[in-house]
């Protein structure tokens, strides 16, 4: 197999602080032996990743990490005659560091919208919406959802609202002050969240079954979602289920 090999492509990961992935500093004369081994082995691209780029607190450790690549990338270029790519940014990176965009950057959440901090050049791209599946009432005193974490302090009038944990919302949305959208107005959470179903206040509102609810979008942003979660947005949006209809447009 190897007589036949005139170029095997590879990307290089390097451990500059994260202590997850890559090969450290003091591997590299190691790495560098194994490569002259197997000169068809054709590095393309080194790369690490930044732990704290969205963390004012942490801009230390985030300059000793883009250093620290810096120097191990450089060590590592010095060995070919040809262009090796570099990168290292991420998308809080990119906003934070530009100084370090070096060949390529990564902006991953960024595609869609999402920064932890407000550009006005960045406009969130995804909504996660659904129906008003039934109105209903409710008495004072009578509870709502499982474990009757809610019991209503006067009669109102909920929401069933067909989506929940197994979508991929968290069970407590509603210890947490969590509303949904309708028509731009809040409607809170009520109790806990069943696996295909969450009930809403809809006591000052005048709707209608079937209309919209809108649960996160560019009005109310899943960063507002996170942050009142104690989460990040990544955590919730990679945590949406298949079931969840995707559907793409462009305007």
């Amino acid at each position: 197999a190897k007589r036949n090999l005139v170029s095997y492509p590879v990307h290089l990961k390097l451990e500059t602080g994260m202590n997850r992935l890559g090969f450290r500093e003091e591997e590299l004369d190691q790495l560098f032996e194994i490569f002259q081994q197997h000169p068809y082995v054709r590095i393309m691209s080194v790369f690490s990743h930044l732990g704290t780029a969205d963390e004012a607190a942490n801009d230390p450790f985030t300059m000793e990490q883009i250093e620290k690549f810096k120097r191990m990338s450089s060590r590592i270029q010095e060995q070919y005659h040809y262009k090796i790519l570099r990168h290292i940014l991420n998308t809080a990176g990119i906003e934070r560091f530009p100084e370090a965009s070096f060949d390529m950057v990564r902006l991953g959440i960024g595609l869609y919208g999402i920064s932890r901090h407000i550009y006005e050049e960045l406009q969130p791209v995804s909504t996660l919406k659904s129906i008003i599946s039934q109105i209903k009432p409710v008495r004072k005193g009578e509870s709502v959802g499982y474990s009757r974490n809610f019991i209503a302090p006067a009669d109102m009038t909920i929401g069933v609202i067909p989506v929940g944990y197994a979508d991929g919302l968290r069970r407590d949305l509603g210890q947490h002050g969590i509303c949904f959208y309708l028509n731009g107005t809040a409607a809170p959470v009520l109790g806990t969240i069943c696996m295909d179903m969450t009930m809403i206040d809809l006591s000052s509102l005048e709707v209608n079954e079937g209309e919209e609810v809108i649960i996160f979008g560019p009005d109310h942003p899943v960063t507002e979602l996170a942050e009142k979660l104690g989460t990040i947005p990544y955590e919730i949006l990679a945590g949406l289920s298949e079931r969840v209809k995707r559907v793409y447009f462009q305007e």
